[in-house]
């Protein structure tokens, strides 16, 4: 059984950048050791007669190499923006805020914080004493300073 080598030169693979970014996506799903499984079972199963080329199985560990650096970029981007998004949230403690509802216009002053699953919520009360929860941080269309 002979694998084929994945390689931008592979007469199977297509040159376009399009036909690489797909690619590179559906190996996300794979960990790092998954990926560097498959490159051992292709150079297990290889032709002992036709070797694959030194330059195509440098360039395959780039890659496996280059899919884990993004996958480790994308998951600490990832907690980044969450972190900063509940920092802003944080900011909006004690403020006015102006909440745009279809038509109308709701101003309250923020009492209380919700975060779930990276998602920030806000609870405000009202000139008229009432209490509005769970509204997104979103739907907020002016800050000012509270009193």
């Amino acid at each position: 059984m002979q694998i084929n080598p994945v390689s931008a030169t592979d007469s199977t693979a297509a040159t376009s950048n399009a036909s690489t970014s797909t690619a590179a996506t559906s190996a996300f799903g794979l960990s790092f050791d998954s990926l560097l499984k498959i490159i051992l079972t292709q150079l297990t199963y290889q032709d002992p007669l036709k070797p694959m080329d030194n330059f195509q199985f440098v360039s395959q560990l780039a890659q496996f190499s280059q899919i884990q650096i993004g996958q480790t970029t994308n998951d600490k981007l990832t907690a980044l923006v969450s972190a900063q998004s509940n920092l802003q949230a944080m900011g909006l403690l004690g403020r006015k805020v102006d909440i745009g509802t279809g038509t109308s216009l709701i101003t309250g002053k923020v009492t209380a914080l919700a975060f779930d699953n990276g998602n920030s919520n806000i609870t405000i009360q009202t000139a008229n004493g009432s209490t509005i929860s769970n509204i997104s941080i979103s739907s907020i269309t002016q800050i000012r300073e509270g009193n």
